[in-house]
């Protein structure tokens, strides 16, 4: 029995059973997981100056770059308070993309809690905890956990939350938003086809956010770096 399964159990509505892990290709998964953690984060002045090595790291992997460039034109092509405007609008302001995993399967429901619960006690369980106020089911954190913390885990939270992952991937394309390619090279990572619809999803997975409100604390948009625990 893996981690996953005994902290959360069998999966349930909205997730899937991961099967074993195996990657044939480990420092390409790596690359692309790294590399499209720091693309969802909040675009600022150090992200822009890095986006040619990020994308000369895909590069070196054979990654797909033809939508990864729309997403580095969309990010360069304007003056940065504007880029910053519009990631705000769609990821902070709107649950339409939400970048937290468990918010496509549990919304802000008390069932929510015990996900985050878990998220937390993996990344506990790797020495690792993540620094500041960010909730521990957001993707950035969850796919630099995957790229260099461990692989095996966190392509099974991943894969897990694989109906997360394409659901938002589908709202993002949707709304034809480029940030839908990093979605697209993360799911490329993962064994099985990405769906073509959202229907397909809930055929594969059943389910919608429930609609209860539990007072979360608010979240940032900012993706924070895992820290060596001090303590036990």
């Amino acid at each position: 029995m893996s981690l996953l399964e005994k902290l959360l159990g069998k999966p349930g509505k909205g997730t899937l059973a991961p099967e074993a892990y195996s990657d044939r290709f480990p420092r390409r998964s790596a690359v692309i997981r790294q590399v499209s953690a720091l693309l969802l984060e909040y675009p600022d002045e150090q992200l822009i100056s890095s986006l040619p090595v990020l994308r000369q790291a895909l590069e070196e992997v054979d990654a797909p770059l033809t939508g990864v460039q729309e997403l580095l034109d969309w990010l360069t092509g304007r003056p940065l308070p504007e880029v910053q405007a519009d990631y705000v609008q769609e990821f902070d302001l709107s649950k339409r993309h939400s970048l937290h995993l468990t918010y496509w399967t549990d919304g802000d429901t008390r069932r929510r809690g015990e996900a985050l619960a878990a998220f937390k006690e993996i990344y506990r369980e790797h020495g690792m905890l993540p620094e500041g106020t960010e909730l521990p089911d957001y993707l950035p954190l969850v796919l630099e956990f995957a790229a260099k913390v461990s692989a095996k885990d966190g392509y099974e939270l991943l894969q897990r939350y694989r109906p997360s992952l394409e659901l938002l991937r589908l709202a993002l394309r949707d709304a034809n938003l480029p940030y839908q390619h990093v979605l697209a090279m993360v799911c490329s990572t993962l064994p099985g086809v990405s769906p073509e619809d959202a229907q397909a999803v809930m055929r594969t997975a059943g389910y919608g956010p429930p609609t209860e409100t539990v007072g979360l604390e608010p979240y940032s948009s900012r993706l924070l770096p895992l820290a060596e625990r001090n303590a036990p």
